[in-house]
């Protein structure tokens, strides 16, 4: 049985996910590297440096995600950490396209459902694969914790305050596939309330990544903060929790 914690980071080759990692790794953790695109993987690894192992993960791929649940249970026997951190923001959002300027073009009465769809496919049902596939292997651990990483525009409270500055741009796309990643881990977290797994919801705030076209205020180390301190919670830790740093409470 391998002797250090064992973490898996989806969507870890570039982002909030990589700088998880990173961090992860420098707390002392095995990491797998969760990446759809397995040479990019390769080279994050790489790049983390020991205690980092590239996994071809595909969250959309039932295929993709039993091979690697099959990978860890073979090659690791556990999984003491699950971090669900892959997700799209959009697929049809034009060079140069502001935020603001791609959601008035997805509202309600406007948007693409393919392009609901394939986003949807990503952030939410994504996750529940992901989920339903790994928690035997969390199961297995004395100490499991579950983070799924969201935002807080998908908080309906927030959004139903006319005051939130990111208001205007809440639609059925990205921002709505958060509000049902928030319900889905609010129903994980309902599930193994009575169990030793822990599971929390975080918002890694309005970073520069990839997801938004690098228009976001915070930096990737930044962004990781609140997903590397829930990740890093022992056993004593909380569950239930939906924040962003340092420890603010989002509300649902």
């Amino acid at each position: 049985m391998h002797d250090k914690r064992v973490a898996l980071v989806t969507g870890a080759n570039q982002g909030v996910g990589l700088q998880v990692a990173k961090e992860l790794v420098a707390n002392g953790v095995t990491v797998l590297v969760g990446s759809r695109d397995f040479a990019r993987g390769e080279a994050a690894a790489r790049e983390i440096g020991p205690g980092a192992i590239a996994l071809q993960l595909d969250v959309t791929d039932p295929a993709s995600i039993a091979a690697a649940a099959e990978r860890i249970r073979t090659e690791l026997g556990r999984l003491d950490l699950l971090v669900q951190n892959a997700a799209i923001s959009n697929t049809n959002k034009r060079p140069g396209q502001s935020v603001e300027d791609y959601a008035q073009s997805t509202r309600p009465s406007t948007v693409s459902l393919d392009e609901m769809r394939t986003v949807w496919e990503t952030n939410v049902f994504g996750v529940i694969a992901v989920y339903q596939a790994m928690l035997p292997l969390l199961r297995e651990s004395p100490d499991a914790r579950i983070v799924n990483v969201s935002s807080g525009v998908g908080s309906l409270t927030l959004n139903a305050d006319p005051a939130f500055p990111y208001r205007a741009i809440f639609g059925p796309v990205y921002p709505a596939s958060k509000t049902a990643l928030n319900a889905v881990t609010l129903a994980m977290m309902i599930e193994l309330e009575s169990t030793g797994i822990k599971v929390n919801l975080v918002s890694p705030a309005f970073t520069r990544t990839n997801l938004n076209g690098y228009a976001g205020t915070e930096s990737v180390e930044d962004g990781s903060r609140e997903v590397v301190r829930v990740a890093l919670l022992g056993p004593d830790g909380p569950s239930g929790t939906f924040t962003r740093w340092d420890n603010a409470t989002i509300p649902w």
